[in-house]
């Protein structure tokens, strides 16, 4: 069965940094683009950002671009998401996705709150 779990979130100061993490099960992970994705209180889900199977390859939204870095581990069939320099706009539930066998995967989410 496809599993996405997130963690790593919670409450950090303005300026700080975290690691989310993402550990995926239930599919060959190395096959798959995989995505972070935030939604914030009232907004809309915002794409954050993307990497390709191997890891040679990402993207980055404008809003997190410079601050924010994608990674993956595929030996460990998990999924990285670095923030640094973390401003209370970034307060948001943070979601891995994936689209498998016709099918979009979400984690639960992780909550990231950034105070001010």
């Amino acid at each position: 069965q496809v599993q996405l779990v997130e963690s790593g979130g919670g409450l950090v100061q303005p300026g700080g940094s975290l690691r989310l993490s993402c550990a995926a099960s239930g599919f060959i992970f190395n096959n798959y683009y995989m995505t972070w994705y935030r939604q914030a209180p009232g907004a809309e889900r915002e794409l954050v950002a993307g990497i390709n199977t191997s890891g040679g390859s990402t993207y980055l939204g404008s809003s997190v671009k410079g601050r924010f870095t994608i990674s993956r581990d595929n030996a460990k069939n998990t999924v990285y998401l670095q923030m640094n320099s973390l401003k209370a706009e970034d307060t948001a539930v943070y979601f891995c996705h994936t689209y498998w066998g016709g099918t979009d995967y979400w984690g639960k989410g992780t909550l990231v709150t950034v105070s001010s």
